[in-house]
């Protein structure tokens, strides 16, 4: 019994510590494999040491597929401007770890970027124009709603 109790207390002690179990954001991205253009645009961005932080961060992360839906040439243009790249990446990310039950229930969310992104959950779930594939991919410093189209700030 007083080992189970000096257990407990451990534990407690260690919450808040980073879990040696789990990738971060960049991390849980990269392994994934479906996000190849995400996480080369965050590291030409210079973002890695960013989404690699405590956090808690929420990314809508778009997939490979969905930078493929964008206009030819857009992405290798954007790996050419830094600030326009950033800009569209940190529209992707909220601060905070917002969890799908969380989402739905909000109108709207404020971007690192600074605008707001609107959501709508009246049929599954859209951010902006871009519905959420697979919600609630957990990371150590936070949490990845994958979604199907780009986001681009006005």
């Amino acid at each position: 019994m007083l080992y189970t109790v000096k257990k407990l207390t451990f534990i407690k002690k260690c919450k808040g510590i980073k879990s040696k179990n789990m990738a971060d954001i960049v991390d849980t991205a990269a392994n994934a494999g479906s996000f190849n253009t995400l996480v080369a645009a965050v590291k030409a961005a210079g973002l890695v040491d960013t989404l690699k932080g405590s956090g808690p961060f929420t990314v809508f992360a778009p997939t490979d597929e969905a930078f493929a839906k964008l206009p030819a040439g857009t992405v290798d243009s954007l790996l050419k401007d830094i600030p326009k790249l950033k800009k569209i990446l940190t529209y992707h990310v909220v601060s905070g770890k917002v969890l799908a039950a969380d989402v739905v229930k909000m109108k709207s969310a404020t971007t690192v970027e600074g605008s707001d992104v609107k959501i709508d959950a009246s049929n599954g779930v859209k951010i902006n124009d871009a519905t959420v594939a697979t919600p609630d991919v957990a990371a150590d410093n936070g949490v990845i709603h994958v979604i199907d189209t780009v986001l681009i700030p006005a």
